[in-house]
């Protein structure tokens, strides 16, 4: 019921900004609305002060929206009331209320990340576990528990780090433009140094756990404890306990839960798995265990498995901003989300990046449910998200979506004259097709993440 309830909210409420600003600046240009619909199909709920005035609506399923306004091409119009109809609109008008939609969009995430940065939300420190073997971070001479204080794409000016979620992005970022980032890291002695990682080599198509992986940055520092012990697992026939700190597994001396989850999945042999001698740490006492690793299979690899939880944690920081540097931020924030997303479409488009990286319906709905069950500012977070997916998605020049009628009305302001009738059929239709097709791409990868 939490992944029901928080995505039709999030897609109510994000459709109903995005209906508002066609509405607001509407009004401002002195054009009639007769309705504003939330949802198509059967009216739940309508309300009118009078005759004259807009129609609000409520219908039966909240996954789209529109504001009907007084048209000419819609139907007849008094001719009393044809100055205030749309299509009588001069042409910056009529441009301008079909862009206050996504802008509203754009602009509710800007206050959404905002209002995050004033409540602040407890994250992860920026410091780093042990990175994947052979990996960039690896290769950059990164050994586990560095703290980030700075990073940035090489030849720009770094930006402080203040939690490990910046360290994620700033990777993102600069992976989906195939530019090399600079680190300052300071280890334990508080010494502080640079590392580099070529980024640039990597030729990234998806932002996904692998991608992190091949980076060699996959999750923050944290204590190699264990957690949660299963009954009849290799943790709890070797005897080990919540709580437990694994010092040394065999001569290998354990960095931080990373590096003991990546010893347990690698210690599988030919002949299976063998005993491993652990050396930990119980409440003060050194403890030497044997260990032998179940083997499991992860889509088709073979790994080994101890059935418990292992890492404790991590170490966590309450990042929060005043005023000023709260909506300063997230108004980058949503400049930079933006950026991202359409670099994302342009490199899909390009055949530079995979098209799994479209979600649909059921991945959004997943995470609005995961969202919500972190509190309300991960929630915030995943809204603004997706308001700035679906601002950005709508200004784009596909006929049927805002952006195709923005693309009208510059081919009008070039020409002097609107888009042929039988032009602008054939691009709706054209505009539609994309529109099924980019659907069902996104349905099918719903479908194989949910199955996979």
């Amino acid at each position: 019921m939490l992944t029901l309830g928080s995505f039709v909210l999030a897609i109510a409420l994000l459709i109903a900004i995005h209906e508002y600003g066609h509405y607001r600046m509407a009004l401002a240009c002195g054009v009639k609305v007769l309705r504003f619909s939330i949802g198509f199909g059967k009216p739940i709920w309508r309300h009118q002060s009078d005759a004259q005035a807009t129609e609000f609506v409520l219908a039966m399923f909240p996954l789209g929206g529109y504001v009907k306004m007084l048209d000419e091409r819609e139907g007849p119009v008094d001719p009393a009331e044809l100055h205030l109809a749309f299509n009588t609109q001069p042409l910056a008008r009529r441009a301008a209320i079909v862009a206050a939609g996504p802008l509203a969009n754009l602009l509710l995430a800007v206050v959404l990340y905002a209002a995050v940065n004033w409540i602040g939300v407890e994250l992860a420190q920026p410091l780093l576990s042990q990175p994947v073997t052979a990996s960039l971070a690896a290769q950059a001479g990164l050994a586990g528990g560095e703290r980030v204080l700075s990073m940035g794409v090489v030849g720009d000016q770094p930006q402080a780090v203040r939690s490990f979620d910046d360290v994620r992005w700033q990777l993102t970022r600069a992976a989906i433009g195939g530019q090399d980032v600079l680190l300052e890291v300071a280890g334990s002695g508080n010494a502080s140094r640079a590392a580099t990682l070529a980024l640039s080599s990597l030729a990234a198509t998806e932002v996904d756990a692998a991608l992190f992986t091949r980076i060699g940055i996959t999750s923050p520092f944290s204590r190699a404890l264990i957690g949660q012990v299963l009954p009849g697992g290799a943790a709890a026939q070797a005897g080990l306990q919540p709580d437990d700190e694994v010092l040394r597994v065999d001569q290998t001396a354990i960095v931080d839960g990373q590096h003991l989850r990546q010893l347990i999945r690698s210690s599988v042999l030919s002949a299976g798995a063998p005993t491993q001698r652990w050396l930990v740490l119980r409440q003060g006492r050194e403890l030497e265990l044997g260990v032998r690793p179940q083997v499991a299979s992860d889509a088709g690899v073979q790994v080994g498995r101890i059935g418990a939880y292992v890492g404790a944690v991590p170490a966590q920081v309450l990042v929060r901003y005043g005023l000023i540097e709260g909506a300063t931020r997230g108004l980058s924030q949503t400049w930079d989300m933006a950026g991202l997303t359409l670099a994302m479409m342009g490199k899909m488009l390009m055949g530079q990046a995979s098209v799994k990286n479209i979600s649909g319906p059921l991945t959004i709905a997943e995470f609005a449910g995961k969202s919500a069950g972190l509190g309300l500012t991960q929630y915030l977070v995943f809204l603004a998200l997706i308001s700035v997916s679906l601002g950005v998605l709508n200004l784009l020049p596909v006929p049927v979506l805002d952006g195709g009628h923005l693309m009208y009305y510059l081919w009008e302001a070039t020409t002097g004259k609107p888009v042929p009738e039988s032009w602008m059929e054939r691009l709706q239709q054209g505009g539609m097709a994309v529109l099924m097709v980019l659907m069902s791409i996104a349905l099918v990868n719903d479908i194989t993440r949910l199955f996979s």
